[in-house]
């Protein structure tokens, strides 16, 4: 099988790896706008060869994990220079405007919508690890307008990744999704900008910093490359989250100033519930 990836950094490097260890007979060629990634890419054995768009024709599958700003031009590439029976699958956090982009693609039935709920706060080739992807959800999106012979070519990809797959439609998929994964980096990069505004003036407080600010600040060191463009494509999501998460912050702020810790407590309390739902997902 004749793999490409285009875009060969954390998630792409990974799935390369992941797909060498489970597949028998694998090449791997790798395309990055970036030729330092690209030769990076090769040094560490994540790709076999360095390609261009023309060299896709050849590929079986074709993996596109860029920032989602350069799928939205990327992507229709990939399709033009395919083949009829080419699997193109893509890795975006957003899904909504990506999908829009392709929609009257004349190989659109080539494309499968995808978004591994895995990753970590690093980025670049050196970023990529094994077994990324094990245990791990993949959210596919418009499934129905994928040819069903490559639906199963993707399927069996994520299963000997030890993938669990879920269906949603692209909408839904980025509301959600601006919950659980956008408005935790937001959280965190926030958090961060206030402890180092604080800390030009308090030099020893990064003395104080446990591993409960190191776990809540960790996202604080993903790729603004990659994260601005996602808060871009799904700018109404995010806002509405915010609006929702301020106000809990605010109201939060209203207790401790009125002294009502009873509430403060109850507030907490009732928070903790949600250990039993991630034991759950886990």
């Amino acid at each position: 099988m004749k793999v490409a990836v285009v875009g060969i950094g954390l998630i792409g490097g990974s799935m390369a790896l992941d797909i060498k260890a489970v597949f028998e007979n694998v090449e791997i060629i790798g395309i990055d706008k970036n030729e330092k990634n690209a030769q990076k890419a090769k040094d560490l054995q994540l790709i076999d060869a360095i390609a261009q768009l023309e060299d896709l024709k050849q590929a079986e599958v074709v993996i596109v994990s860029v920032p989602v700003d350069v799928s939205l031009q990327v992507l229709a590439q990939v399709l033009d220079h395919v083949g009829e029976n080419t699997l193109v699958l893509d890795t975006g956090s957003t899904k909504e405007k990506i999908c829009e982009s392709v929609k009257n693609h004349p190989k659109r039935r080539n494309y499968l919508a995808a978004h591994p709920i895995a990753g970590t706060e690093f980025s670049g080739p050196e970023a990529a690890i094994p077994n990324l992807y094990r245990n791990k959800t993949m959210i596919v999106c418009e499934v129905e307008k994928t040819a069903f012979k490559l639906q199963e070519i993707a399927f069996e990809i994520f299963q000997r990744l030890g993938m669990r797959i879920r269906y949603m439609d692209p909408h839904s998929h980025d509301k959600h999704i601006a919950y659980v994964s956008h408005l935790s980096h937001i959280s965190s990069f926030m958090l961060g900008k206030t402890v180092l505004e604080k800390e030009k003036n308090e030099k020893d407080i990064f003395d104080l910093a446990g591993s409960g600010f190191a776990s809540t600040v960790r996202l604080a060191k993903s790729s603004p490359a990659m994260w601005a463009p996602i808060f871009q494509q799904n700018k109404e999501n995010v806002l509405e989250t915010l609006k929702e998460y301020i106000q809990n912050l605010n109201e939060f702020k209203n207790l401790m100033e009125q002294d009502n810790f009873e509430q403060v407590y109850k507030e907490m309390a009732n928070t903790n519930h949600i250990k039993n739902v991630l034991n759950g997902i886990n």
